[in-house]
């Protein structure tokens, strides 16, 4: 229970103009996600001013494969959907219902990462490293970027699983759950435009 400081220097309930701990919470969220779009931004400028900065070495847009990145954007896409669904399930309280949604999203963003991984290490071993030039560096460390997040939301994913298992959908497993949904549907969008402005407009001569 929130609380405030009295004359005397003891503490008494909160007064009710004071935010509570659930919405201090919930501004710091919002926060977060909005300091996560301006580094994504920040990422999107460096590629867009250094793509064509390749060293003498190959094009950007001949490394790509197009075919993995429309498989990947499909794979998020539906995780995006099944992410959803699960949460209107575990907003009327539906435990099992919810827990296959939450396992397809899991599997999906896998899949995801997987094919993103794959990727990452094919480009690696044909001599377009990290390293090799600055439009190289920019490619990996968005991409490389949007994928730790990925990474992130599935644990953080599998541990809320892990808590409706042995807590059930109590109100704090939920408020935590709407967190992870705004947090993967961020970066759903982030992954559109990684797709459009990298794969798309990127790979364009």
């Amino acid at each position: 229970m929130n609380t405030m400081l009295t004359e005397e220097g003891t503490f008494s309930d909160a007064h009710p103009l004071l935010p509570t701990r659930q919405q201090v919470a919930g501004f710091g969220f919002y926060l977060y996600l909005l300091s996560d779009g301006i580094l994504f931004a920040s990422l999107f400028a460096a590629f867009a001013v250094l793509r064509g900065a390749t060293d003498g070495g190959p094009q950007i847009q001949s490394l790509f494969e197009l075919k993995n990145a429309y498989i990947e954007t499909v794979a998020l896409l539906t995780s995006s959907f099944t992410c959803g669904m699960a949460m209107i399930a575990a907003d009327r309280r539906r435990r099992i219902k919810a827990q296959l949604l939450f396992l397809a999203t899991v599997l999906l963003g896998l899949a995801f990462l997987n094919i993103e991984v794959h990727e990452l290490f094919k480009l690696s071993a044909s001599g377009a490293t990290f390293s090799s030039s600055a439009a190289m560096t920019a490619f990996f460390t968005l991409v490389g970027t949007h994928g730790l997040h990925v990474t992130v939301g599935l644990i953080w994913l599998l541990i809320s699983m892990a808590q409706i298992h042995f807590k059930g959908i109590t109100d704090g497993v939920f408020r935590r759950l709407i967190c992870f949904s705004l947090f993967w549907h961020v970066l759903d969008i982030v992954w559109i435009a990684v797709f459009t402005f990298v794969y798309l407009v990127g790979a364009a001569p």
